[in-house]
C-alpha cells in the first residue's frame, strides 16, 4: 500500500513546515481525478502519516489535528481513513512490540470524534473494537455476526407449495409457447409473467427455469427469449447455476446432452447474460482429464508407428488383433459427452469466436479441432469471414463459387474486405484449425488462392505499404507452415490440392519454400497423433512399393508412388533417397517412376535431395579415405537424371554447391558435374576416342553428333532451364571463379590430411567440372549475357585471383563472340563481297577486339617476360581454339556418311509407317545439310584466322635474350599450362606449335621446342594428376605424330621442314629468311634427333617406373598408353620398356591393384605393337663399328669436303650439344662415324636384350668432359697465340702420349670393373677405335685435332688423371678431337637425361657470327685435311689392331658384331652415295644411346659434368675452323672476335643453366 513515502524533513520540521506541506499534498491529491487512483494515493499519504505515529516519530495530538482538518476535503474521507486503520490494525496486531500497538489504539481512540463508530465496527477486528470500548465483549459480538450471516445467506424462505397453484405454471407455459409472429414482444409477455407470479404465488427461480426449458424447445426464437431473460433478469450467477444443474443432469454414462441446451448456453454467453468462467466449472470432463486423454492419444499413435516399422512375427500379429478387439469392445461403453466441446461447437455455429477461442485455449493445441464437428464449424466461420475478400481477389476467372449465407448474428466476426482485415480474426481462426483444415478442401483452396492474390500484390512493390506487406507475408508463411502443409498430409492423395498449393508456393523464393519443407518434414509429423500415424503408414507403404519396384513395372509402381506422394512427399522421398544411397541400381527405375508427381512434389524432391547431400552425419569419403563415398555418387547421378527429366527448380541445388565451394569443400562438385552433363549433354571424359576428339574441334552440330559417347538428344529445354537458373540467381560467374580458385584450394587448403590419391581425384573433379561448366556457359549464353558477366582478363587474374589458364578459358568465348560481332558490323558497313576485303575486315575486327586484351595481359607477368614473347603472341595463343586452326573434314564426312546410311536403312525398312519414314528422312537430311553448312562456315573461318596469323607472326617473338629463353617462356607460360587443361587443348597445343613452324615464324626454333618437350618429361609427368596425365599423354602423342610424319619420309620432311626457320641450325644476323642449305638440318640428321628423343622418352619412362612411387608409376603408364601409336618405334627401346613394365606387373599384383591393371593393360598393348617396331639401324642411318679401315676409307668422298658445320646447333642452339655438333662437323666426322659411335654406346642393347649402359660408362664419359673443359679454359687464356705450325708439330706428339695413357687407364679400369661392366667398356673402346679409324680418313679437321691434343695433354699434366672414363672409351692412340666429337654427340643426345631439360640451355645470341666464320673456314680446308687424315688413320688403325685382340675373346661382342656386319657395309655405302649426291657432310649431332633397365643416372651429377664440358667443347669446335688448313690465315680481328664470342658463350651457358634450373623447379 505504501507507494508514497513522506520526506524525512517534513517529519523533523513538522510544526514549522512539514504539516503545511502534508496538507498541501493531500489537497492536490483530492483535486486530481484519475479514475479512482487518487483514492489510493490519499490512502497511501494517510497511511504514511499514521505509521509515523505508530513508530513514535510524531506526537499524537499534532496528527489528530491534521486528520481532523482533512475530513473536510472529501465526503468519503472517514471511510478512507477507516480503511487505513483496518490495514494498520492487521499490521500492528502481528507486531511483537506492545508500545506500537498502544500508539495505534490511542490514535484510533483520538479519531473517534470524526470517524463514525459504524464504519469502524465494519472494518476493525472485534478485539480492537473491544480495546477501544466500542463493544463490550468481542466473543459475544462474534456470535451475533454468525447469527446474522446465517439468517441472511443460509436460511431458506419457506414457500408453501400448497399455496403455489399448478394452474399458474400451466398458464406460464401457454404464455411462453404462443405464436410469436404477431406483435407480441418480450415486454408484453414479461408483464403477463409478473401477473402470473403475483397471482399464483409462483417461485421466480422456477419461473426462470421454465423460461429456459421453453427457450430450449424453441431455440429458433433467440431474439424473443434473450430479450425476455434480459428483462426478467435476476443475478447472472443464479441463471448460471440453473444452467449448470441442467448440464449436470446429462453427466451420467450413456447420456447425451441435447444440442438445444448447448445452443441456449452459447446464446446466453454470446449476449453476456452469463460469464464463461461461471458456467465452465459446471461442464464435464475436467481439463486434467482432457490433457491426459491427449497424451494417451499421442503415445498410442507412437506405439502404432513403432509397430508398423518393426518386423512382426505371425504369432504376435494374432495377439495384437485380439487386443485391438478388446479395446473396441471397451469403447462401446460410451463415456458421457464432452460438454465443453459441445458448447464450443455451439459457440462456433452462432459465430461467437471470442468465447470459443477462450475454451480452445484451455485445451491442448489442436485437441478441439481434431473433432470433426468442431473443425467443420470453425471452417464454416472462416468461410464467412473471407467470403467478400475471396470474391474480390481470390476467385479465378470463370468460376462462380457457391454462395455463402452470412450469419444473422451482428456480433459475429466481421467479414474481411482487405488483406489487412485477415489479421483481425481470420488468421488466428485458421491457426486453431491446424492440420484439420483437411476436412474442408474447398476452404483450403480458398486460402491458397487468397495467398496467391496477396503475393501478386506483394510483388507489385508499393513502398508505402512495405511494412504491412512484410507482416502479412510472414502471416501467410505461418499459415502455410502450421495449417496448409499439415492439412495436405491428412488429405487422401488430393493431387489438385497439391497443384493449387504449388500455385502459391512458386511465388515464394526457394529459401522460404525450403524452410517450409524442412519444418514439414522434420517437425510437423511429431506435433499431432494423427500425423504420427500418417507418417508411419506412409513409410510402410513406401517400403512396400520400393521392394517391388523394377524396370518392368515402372508404370504401375510409378502410379502408386505418385498417389502416395500427393499427401506426404517428404516422408516418401526421404525413404526413397535412403534406398538409392544403398542401392544405386534403383536410380533408373526410380527416375522413370517419378513421372506422376505434382509440381509441388518435384520441388519437395529437390529439397529432400539437398538435405540428403548436406547430411552432417554422413561421411563423404569411403573408409580408405582415397575415394568419394558411393552414397554421394549415387545421389549425384540421381540429381543429374531427375533434374534433366523433370521441370524442377535448380536454384537451391546450385546455391548449395556454391556455398560448399565458398566453404572450401569440393566434394559436392560431383553434383554440378552430373547435372551439367545430363542437362546440357556436355560430357567430360579423358577417355575420348580420336574420332570424338576430332569431332569436338568442329562446330556445335558436329560436337553433338560425333563428340560424345551418348547421343545427345533433347537437351535444349533442360539446358535452357539450367541457364535460366544460373542467370536469374547470378550464379554463373561465382561458380566459375570459385571452381577456378578451388583447384588450388583442393591441394593447399583441403589436401593437408587427405590421401594423395583423393586430393588428385578432387582436383580432377574440380578442374573437369570447371571445363564442363565453362563449356556449357560458352555454348548456351547469348553474347550479351556472356560479355556482361565475364570481366576482363586482368580483373579476373589480379582481382579475383583466377589462375591464368582458367581465366583465358572463361574469356575465350567472349573474344570469339566479340570478334564475330565486330566482323559482321564491319561487313554490313561496307558492302564488299570480295574475299580479300572480307579477310581485311576480319583482321581489322580482331585488332579492335584484341588490342585491349594485349594491353591487359601485360600486367599478368613480370616485364622481362615480354622481352621474348610479345603480349600479342601470348594473347593469340590463349585466345584461339582448335576450331580456329583446322577443319575436321574427315569427322564431317564420317557423320554425313552415317546419316546417309541411316536414310538408306529407313528406306529399306518395311516395318516403319510411311509418315514416320518421311519424318525420319527429313530429320536426317536436315541434319546432313546443317553439317555441310557448318563445315563450309568453319572452312571460311579457318582461312580468315590463318591469314590473320600470317600478318601477325613477324611481331610474335622478339628474342631479345636467347632463342632458348624464348622457347622456355613459351613452354612455361603457354604450352605446358594449356596442354593439360583439356583434351582438346592438348591437341591444340601440338597443332599450334606445328602452325607456328609452318608460318615460318621468325625467332621460333621448332627443333628446340620439340627437343625441350621430349627431353625431360619426368618432372612434368610426376606433377600431374590422373586426368592431367591423360591430357599430357595426348599432347605428347600429337607432338610425336608430327615428328613421326616428318621422320617417315624424306619428301615430307623436305617439303615441310627444309627451308623453314624452325629448322635452321644457324641464325644469321642478317634477316630471317629460310637460310641456305648450309644452315638447315638435313633429313638423315633429323632422324638421328628423333632417335635421341625416343631414347630420352624411354629413359624418363624407366626412371618413373623404377621410383616405386604411386603417382610416378600411374602417370607414366597413362602417358605411355596414350603415346603408344607413335612410341616406342625402336625395337631395343621397346624391349627395355617391356622388361620394366613386366617387373611392375609382378611387383604390384598384390600390392596396388589399380597400378597392376594399368601395367597389364599397357603391357598387352605394347606386345601387340611389337610387330610395328623396327631395329635401330632402320629407324636412323646407323653403322656397326668395324675393325678394318674400310669404313674409314669409305668416308673419303666428295661429301667429306661439304659443309661440316652446317648443323652446328641442330636441336638446341647454344646447348651443350651445340658445341659437340660444331666440333663433330669441323672435324669432319660423317654419319658412319656417328653411327658407329652410337652403336658403341649401345653395345649391350643392340642385340635387343634390353640391358643398358652401366653407370660406369657414364662416369667415364663425364670424366672425359671434365678434362675437356679444363683444356678449353687453358686454351682460352691464350687465345690464338699458337701458330699453325706449332700446333701441327705438337699434335702428333700429344697423340702418342695420349694413346699410351689411355691404354694404361683402360687396363686399370678393366681390372676394377666386374665382368659385365668390362664387357660394356670393351665394346665402347672398340667402337671408339673404329670411329677413330673412320674419322681419321680425309676430313678437314687437323687444326682442331691439334688443339684438342694440346689441351688434353695440358690438362692431364695438370693432374686431371681421374679421367678413367676417357681412356676407357678411347683405348688406342688416336685423334683427341675425334674422341671428343663422338662423346659430344653421345652427350648431346643424352644432355636432356636430367629431368630439368632446360638446364642445358645456352645463350645463342652470338651464333650467327660464329657460324659464318665456321662456314668459311671449312670450305677452304679441304685439300690439307685429306693428307693429314691419312696420317692419322694409319696411327689409329695400328692402335685398334692392338686392342681388338682382347675384345675378340668376348663372345657377346662377337655376336653383336656378326649381327651388324651386313648393316655396317650397307650403311657406309649408302652414306657415301648420299654425300656424293648432296655435296654435304651431314652432321652427326644426334647420336643417342639406349637407356638401361637399371635406374637412370643421377640427374645432378650429369648436369654439372655436362655443363662444364659443353662450354669447352663449343669453343673447341670453333677454333679449328678459324685457323683452317687452306693456307689462308684469317685476320687477327676475326680471331679476336670469335674468341670473345666463345668466352661469352661458355659463361652465358652457365648463367642460363642456373636460370633454367630454377625455372624448372618453379614449374
Amino acid at each position: 500500500m505504501a507507494t508514497l513515502i513522506l520526506p524525512c524533513e517534513w517529519i523533523k520540521n513538522w510544526e514549522k513546515s512539514g504539516k503545511h506541506e502534508f496538507v498541501q499534498l493531500c489537497k492536490e491529491l483530492t483535486e486530481k481525478t484519475n479514475h479512482g487512483s487518487e483514492v489510493r494515493d490519499i490512502q497511501a499519504a494517510l497511511y504514511e502519516l499514521c505509521w509515523q505515529v505508530v513508530q513514535g516519530n510524531l506526537k499524537l495530538d499534532l496528527v489528530v489535528n491534521v486528520l481532523g482538518d482533512m475530513m473536510e476535503l472529501r465526503d468519503d474521507m472517514p471511510s478512507i481513513l477507516a480503511d487505513v486503520f483496518s490495514i494498520l490494525d492487521l499490521e500492528t496486531g502481528a507486531l511483537e512490540e506492545k508500545i506500537k500497538r498502544d500508539h495505534y489504539t490511542q490514535l484510533v481512540g483520538a479519531c473517534l470524534f470524526f470517524v463514525p463508530e459504524v464504519i469502524l465496527k465494519e472494518r476493525l477486528d472485534p478485539e480492537t473494537l473491544e480495546s477501544l470500548g466500542l463493544i463490550k465483549q468481542a466473543h459475544q459480538f462474534n456470535q451475533k455476526i454468525v447469527k446474522i450471516k446465517t439468517k441472511l445467506f443460509y436460511k431458506q424462505q419457506k414457500f408453501n407449495l400448497l399455496r403455489e397453484e399448478n394452474e399458474g405454471y400451466a398458464k406460464l407455459i401457454t404464455e411462453l409457447g404462443q405464436d410469436l409472429s404477431g406483435n407480441i414482444t418480450s415486454h408484453i409477455v414479461l408483464e403477463s409473467i409478473k401477473s402470473l407470479i403475483g397471482c399464483f404465488n409462483l417461485d421466480p427461480n422456477r419461473v426462470l427455469d421454465i423460461i429456459l426449458e421453453v427457450y430450449e424447445s424453441r431455440s429458433d426464437q433467440d431474439e424473443f427469449f434473450l430479450s425476455l431473460i434480459k428483462s426478467y433478469m435476476c443475478e447472472a450467477l443464479t441463471l448460471c447455476h440453473i444452467l449448470g444443474f441442467k448440464f449436470k443432469f446429462y453427466q451420467e454414462p450413456n447420456e447425451e446432452t441435447p444440442k438445444s441446451l448447448y445452443h441456449i448456453a452459447a446464446a446466453l454467453l454470446h449476449h453476456n447474460l452469463i460469464e464463461l468462467e461461471d458456467l465452465y466449472v459446471h461442464l464435464m470432463p475436467v481439463d486434467a482429464t482432457i490433457v491426459e486423454e491427449h497424451k494417451r492419444d499421442i503415445s498410442e499413435a507412437k506405439q502404432i508407428a513403432r509397430k508398423l516399422v518393426m518386423v512382426v512375427l505371425p504369432s504376435e500379429k494374432s495377439e495384437d488383433k485380439d487386443k485391438e478387439k478388446e479395446k473396441e469392445e471397451e469403447k462401446n461403453d460410451k463415456p458421457p459427452d464432452n460438454q465443453k466441446l459441445g458448447l464450443l461447437e455451439a459457440l462456433l455455429r452462432i459465430g461467437d469466436w471470442h468465447h470459443a477461442q477462450s475454451i480452445m485455449d484451455q485445451m491442448p493445441s489442436f485437441y478441439a479441432s481434431s473433432h470433426k464437428a468442431i473443425a467443420l464449424a470453425l471452417c464454416r466461420l472462416v468461410h464467412l469471414t473471407v467470403e467478400p475478400l475471396y470474391r474480390r481477389s481470390g476467385l479465378p476467372k470463370g468460376a462462380r463459387g457457391c454462395v455463402m449465407h452470412p450469419l444473422r448474428n451482428k456480433r459475429a466476426p466481421r467479414p474481411a474486405e482487405s488483406f489487412e482485415d485477415l489479421r483481425r480474426d481470420t488468421f488466428s481462426m485458421i491457426c486453431y484449425l491446424g492440420p484439420h483444415l483437411s476436412h474442408d478442401p474447398i476452404l483450403f483452396a480458398k486460402i491458397v488462392r487468397l495467398g496467391k492474390a496477396f503475393m501478386k500484390e506483394y510483388q507489385s512493390d508499393r513502398p508505402e505499404y512495405k511494412e504491412k506487406m512484410e507482416t502479412l507475408l510472414s502471416c501467410f508463411l505461418s499459415i502455410a507452415d502450421q495449417v496448409l502443409l499439415p492439412s495436405l498430409s491428412l488429405m487422401e492423395c488430393n493431387a489438385c490440392m497439391s497443384e493449387e498449393l504449388w500455385g502459391l508456393f512458386k511465388l515464394f523464393p526457394y529459401q522460404h519454400r525450403y524452410r517450409l519443407y524442412g519444418q514439414w518434414k522434420n517437425e510437423t509429423y511429431t506435433s499431432h497423433p494423427l500425423l504420427v500415424k500418417v507418417k508411419a503408414q506412409t513409410v510402410e507403404r513406401a517400403k512396400y512399393i520400393m521392394k517391388r519396384l523394377t524396370k518392368e513395372n515402372v508404370k504401375q509402381s510409378g502410379r502408386q508412388i505418385g498417389k502416395l506422394s500427393h499427401s506426404n512427399p517428404t516422408i516418401l522421398f526421404d525413404y526413397m533417397l535412403s534406398q538409392i544411397q544403398w542401392y544405386d541400381n534403383l536410380i533408373v527405375p526410380v527416375v522413370d517412376s517419378l513421372k506422376y508427381l505434382t509440381s509441388l512434389n518435384y520441388d519437395v524432391l529437390a529439397y529432400c535431395i539437398i538435405e540428403a547431400l548436406a547430411n552432417p552425419e554422413k561421411e563423404k569419403m569411403k573408409h580408405d579415405d582415397t575415394t568419394i563415398s558411393s552414397w554421394l555418387q549415387s545421389l549425384a547421378s540421381l540429381c543429374g537424371a531427375v533434374f534433366r527429366k523433370y521441370p524442377i527448380e535448380l536454384a537451391g541445388l546450385l546455391q548449395y554447391v556454391t556455398n560448399q565451394l565458398k566453404a572450401g569443400k569440393s566434394f559436392d562438385l560431383l553434383i554440378l558435374k552430373e547435372v551439367v552433363q545430363k542437362m546440357a549433354g556436355i560430357e567430360i571424359t579423358d577417355e575420348m576416342t580420336s574420332e570424338q576428339l576430332e569431332a569436338m574441334t568442329g562446330g556445335e552440330q558436329l560436337k553433338a553428333e560425333g563428340g560424345y559417347f551418348g547421343q545427345i538428344r533433347n537437351t535444349k529445354k533442360s539446358s535452357q532451364r539450367l541457364k535460366d537458373a544460373l542467370l536469374d540467381h547470378e550464379l554463373a560467374l561465382p561458380l566459375c571463379l570459385l571452381m577456378a580458385q578451388q583447384r588450388n584450394g583442393v591441394v593447399f587448403l583441403e589436401g593437408g590430411e587427405k590421401h594423395l590419391k583423393l586430393v588428385g581425384h578432387l582436383y580432377d573433379q574440380c578442374h573437369d567440372t570447371l571445363v564442363q561448366f565453362g563449356g556449357f556457359l560458352a555454348s548456351n549464353l547469348s553474347t550479351e549475357d556472356y560479355i556482361k558477366r565475364v570481366p576482363s582478363i586482368d580483373i579476373l587474374c589480379n582481382q579475383f585471383h583466377t589462375p591464368h589458364d582458367a581465366a583465358f578459358f572463361l574469356s575465350r568465348p567472349m573474344y570469339a563472340h566479340q570478334i564475330l560481332s565486330k566482323y559482321d558490323e564491319l561487313k554490313k558497313a561496307e558492302k564488299g563481297n570480295r574475299q580479300q576485303q572480307k579477310v581485311h575486315k576480319y583482321v581489322a575486327a580482331c585488332e579492335q577486339v584484341m588490342t585491349p586484351v594485349h594491353e591487359a595481359v601485360v600486367s599478368l607477368h613480370p616485364a622481362r617476360v615480354w622481352d621474348d614473347l610479345r603480349p600479342q603472341f601470348y594473347a593469340t595463343f590463349w585466345s584461339l581454339t582448335m576450331y580456329d586452326l583446322a577443319v575436321p573434314h574427315s569427322a564431317y564426312e564420317r557423320e554425313v556418311n552415317k546419316l546417309k546410311v541411316q536414310i538408306k536403312a529407313i528406306e529399306e525398312n518395311p516395318e516403319i509407317p510411311l509418315n514416320k519414314k518421311k519424318k525420319e528422312k527429313e530429320r536426317c537430311t536436315a541434319l546432313q545439310e546443317k553439317l555441310q553448312e557448318e563445315e563450309k562456315k568453319q572452312l571460311e573461318h579457318v582461312q580468315r584466322v590463318l591469314h590473320r596469323l600470317k600478318l601477325e607472326k613477324d611481331n610474335w617473338l622478339l628474342a631479345k635474350s636467347t632463342k632458348n629463353e624464348t622457347i622456355t617462356k613459351f613452354l612455361q607460360l603457354c604450352l605446358f599450362p594449356r596442354c593439360i587443361f583439356s583434351s582438346i587443348d592438348a591437341v591444340y597445343c601440338a597443332r599450334f606449335v606445328e602452325l607456328v613452324h609452318q608460318q615460318k615464324t621468325p625467332n621460333f626454333c621448332t627443333l628446340l621446342c620439340y627437343d625441350r618437350v621430349f627431353s625431360a618429361i619426368i618432372y612434368t609427368v610426376a606433377s600431374c594428376t590422373e586426368n592431367e596425365s591423360h591430357r599430357y599423354g595426348r599432347f605428347l602423342s600429337c607432338m610425336l605424330e608430327t615428328v613421326t610424319r616428318w621422320h617417315s619420309d624424306r619428301a615430307i620432311y623436305e617439303k615441310e621442314c627444309v627451308n623453314y626457320p624452325g629448322f635452321l641450325t644457324i641464325f644469321r644476323a642478317t634477316g630471317f629468311d629460310g637460310g641456305n642449305k648450309a644452315d638447315q638440318l638435313d633429313y638423315e640428321n633429323f632422324r638421328h634427333v628423333v632417335h635421341k628423343w625416343h631414347y630420352m622418352l624411354t629413359k624418363a619412362s624407366v626412371h618413373c617406373l623404377e621410383t616405386g612411387d604411386y603417382t610416378h608409376i600411374r602417370n607414366i603408364l597413362i602417358v605411355l598408353t596414350k603415346i603408344l601409336p607413335c612410341y616406342p618405334k625402336v625395337l631395343n627401346l621397346g624391349q627395355a620398356l617391356e622388361c620394366r613394365v613386366h617387373k611392375i606387373c609382378l611387383e604390384e599384383k598384390d600390392k596396388r591393384p589399380d597400378l597392376y591393371a594399368l601395367a597389364m593393360g599397357y603391357s598387352g598393348r605394347l606386345k601387340s605393337q611389337k610387330v610395328h617396331m623396327v631395329p635401330e639401324n632402320e629407324f636412323h642411318h646407323k653403322e656397326q663399328p668395324a675393325r678394318s679401315a674400310t669404313p674409314a676409307s669409305q668416308q673419303n668422298g666428295p661429301g667429306s669436303t661439304g659443309k661440316p658445320a652446317t648443323s652446328t646447333s641442330k636441336t638446341e642452339e647454344g646447348t651443350p650439344e651445340d658445341g659437340d655438333r660444331g666440333k663433330d662437323k669441323s672435324q669432319g666426322t660423317t654419319k658412319p662415324v656417328n653411327k658407329a659411335n652410337s652403336a658403341a654406346a649401345k653395345v649391350t642393347t643392340s642385340n635387343g636384350n634390353g640391358a643398358l649402359n652401366s653407370t660406369k660408362a657414364v662416369k667415364e664419359r663425364d670424366d672425359k668432359e671434365k678434362s675437356g673443359k679444363e683444356k678449353k679454359e687453358k686454351k682460352e687464356k691464350t687465345p690464338g697465340s699458337t701458330p699453325e705450325t706449332k700446333a701441327e708439330n705438337r699434335r702428333e706428339k700429344q697423340r702418342d702420349e695420349r694413346a699410351g695413357k689411355e691404354e694404361r687407364a683402360a687396363r686399370e679400369g678393366k681390372e676394377k670393373t666386374p665382368k659385365a661392366e668390362r664387357e660394356k667398356v670393351k665394346a665402347e673402346e672398340k667402337s671408339n677405335k673404329d670411329d677413330k679409324a673412320k674419322a681419321g680418313n680425309g676430313e678437314p679437321m687437323e687444326p682442331s685435332r691439334e688443339r684438342d691434343a694440346i689441351k688434353e695433354s695440358k690438362s692431364k699434366e695438370k693432374g686431371d688423371r681421374s679421367a678413367v672414363a676417357g681412356s676407357l672409351k678411347s683405348p688406342g692412340p688416336r685423334s683427341e678431337s675425334a674422341e671428343s666429337e663422338r662423346d659430344h654427340k653421345r652427350r648431346k643426345l643424352d644432355s636432356h637425361s636430367s629431368p630439368s631439360h632446360s638446364s642445358s640451355v645456352k645463350d645463342n645470341s652470338n651464333e650467327p657470327k660464329e657460324s659464318t666464320s665456321k662456314h668459311h673456314a671449312n670450305y677452304n680446308s679441304v685439300a690439307r685435311s685429306k693428307s693429314r687424315e691419312r696420317e692419322m688413320e694409319k696411327k689409329d688403325s695400328d692402335n685398334t689392331q692392338g686392342r681388338s685382340k682382347e675384345k675378340k675373346e668376348e663372345k657377346d661382342r662377337k655376336d653383336r658384331k656378326r649381327d651388324h656386319t651386313v648393316n655396317d657395309h650397307e650403311t657406309s655405302q649408302e652414306s657415301k652415295r648420299r654425300k656424293d649426291e648432296n655435296g654435304t657432310n651431314s652432321s652427326k649431332n644426334s647420336k643417342s644411346t639406349s637407356p638401361s633397365c637399371d635406374s637412370p643416372l643421377s640427374a645432378e651429377k650429369e648436369k654439372s659434368k655436362r655443363s662444364k664440358s659443353s662450354s669447352k667443347e663449343k669453343a673447341d669446335s670453333v677454333k679449328p675452323e678459324r685457323t683452317s688448313s687452306g693456307g689462308k690465315k684469317e685476320s687477327r680481328h676475326d680471331k679476336e672476335k670469335s674468341e670473345k664470342k666463345e668466352k661469352r658463350d661458355s659463361s652465358g651457358g652457365k648463367e642460363d643453366k642456373k636460370h633454367h634450373k630454377s625455372s624448372d623447379k618453379h614449374r
